[in-house]
């Protein structure tokens, strides 16, 4: 026997890269899970450019497009919303859509520190919507595995991990000087961009970050400005007039997990670069524990090493492929050696968000998981002002390993 599939209307805000990855996700829904029963309808999109409004009209297949994003907020069509505009909106578009009554799924970081990321939990939490947020990288198969083999105590007592999100998207030093680098509009700089992926990585994997203290840098200081709207941080000017970098380019930091983490009482390192030369994605997460540790690279998404046992006659880590054992893998791929992607990444992402949204299960990042990296990263923020240690309270809500 059949059933009717329920159709969920989406709308989309901003039509750049990630918001063309979130309607392909959306779209693929039916393919990859055809047991949930769920049809995404792309119903409106927003962006001020107008031809990235006819490409998710003519292209993505949206029904209607607008230069107005509360336009997509006011449809009656409109079921959940994509937030994909730059950092500097998200606060705004997040608060506006939560009282419009739209479950959203909003890019990372949601708002321009911990002050505007609650602002827009409060508001979440009193229209009781469903939200979800883009730290995409913890659905691959090989993390979902290294968090079970650290679920189920395959490694003994966690006692330390080291964690690292280095990329060279800024390495350049004629890079130009874009909102990334403006503290008004970005907040912070790699410590929002990259180190609260590899903190929200840790506490998915190993739970809540109790004590932080931490460091930051500036390697260029100053870059070549560039009009509004005219080109991205990966565009080089030659000879132009220099602009001053407003927030940090590296954050290194010490964290201790707290009691009610899988990892009670471990401590750790979390690192992140925007100027390193070499790494273009190198997002890395290792764990340490009394009968083992794993060690897991983006850059090498499809393998988990692992080194289980302490007197084993093979010393050493295996390199074990993600296989259709692990995680979702199995929706993508018939078998091991078959590699998943990034994109792959956010249809896993989207399918835990449409199924919160359906009143299924509630495994999906959600608002509370944005707020407590927001708190990490602003305690990271203050440490390296002080020189101090900062505690942080644990947040509620959020889908961080528990003993």
């Amino acid at each position: 026997m059949t059933t009717t599939p329920r159709s969920i209307g989406v709308g989309l805000i901003s039509v750049g890269w990630m918001g063309k990855l979130h309607a392909r996700a959306y779209s693929t829904i039916p393919y990859v899970y055809p047991e949930l029963g769920i049809e995404p309808r792309l119903v409106i999109a927003a962006d001020t450019e107008p031809s990235r409004i006819d490409f998710a009209r003519d292209v993505l297949g949206f029904a209607e497009g607008t230069t107005d994003y509360r336009e997509v907020l006011a449809h009656p069509e409109v079921d959940v919303v994509s937030i994909c505009a730059p950092n500097f909106l998200h606060a705004e578009i997040g608060i506006a859509a939560a009282q419009a009554g739209k479950h959203f799924w909003i890019e990372k970081p949601v708002g321009r520190g911990a002050e505007e990321t609650n602002a827009v939990r409060e508001a979440a939490a009193a229209a009781g919507v469903v939200t979800s947020i883009g730290y995409n990288y913890r659905h691959a198969p090989a993390v979902e595995h290294a968090r079970r083999l650290v679920a189920e105590g395959k490694l003994g007592r966690i006692t330390n991990v080291r964690a690292a999100f280095f990329s060279g998207y800024a390495s350049e030093p004629n890079g130009a000087l874009s909102w990334r680098f403006d503290r008004r509009l970005a907040g912070t700089g790699v410590l929002a961009d990259l180190f609260s992926h590899a903190a929200d990585l840790c506490q998915y994997v190993l739970g809540p970050v109790a004590e932080i203290t931490a460091l930051t840098n500036t390697v260029y200081t100053q870059r070549p400005k560039i009009p509004m709207g005219t080109g991205t941080h990966f565009a080089v000017i030659e000879d132009g007039e220099m602009g001053d970098v407003e927030n940090e380019d590296y954050a290194a930091a010490l964290v201790r997990f707290g009691p009610s983490a899988r990892g009670a009482g471990a401590v750790g390192t979390i690192e992140a670069s925007r100027v390193a030369v070499g790494p273009e994605c190198g997002y890395q997460i290792e764990v340490y524990g009394t009968e083992g540790s794993l060690k897991w690279d983006f850059e090498r998404m499809n393998e988990l090493k692992v080194c289980l046992g302490r007197n084993n006659d093979e010393q050493g880590y295996t390199t074990v492929n993600a296989s259709p054992k692990h995680g979702d893998y199995a929706r993508f791929q018939p078998g091991p050696g078959n590699s998943m992607g990034f994109d792959d990444l956010k249809v896993i992402e989207a399918k835990k968000f449409l199924l919160a949204v359906a009143g299924g299960e509630q495994a999906n990042s959600n608002i509370n998981d944005a707020a407590s990296a927001a708190a990490i990263v602003s305690a990271a923020e203050t440490s390296a002002e002080t020189g101090q240690w900062q505690k942080l309270e644990e947040i509620d809500g959020t889908t961080a390993a528990r003993a």
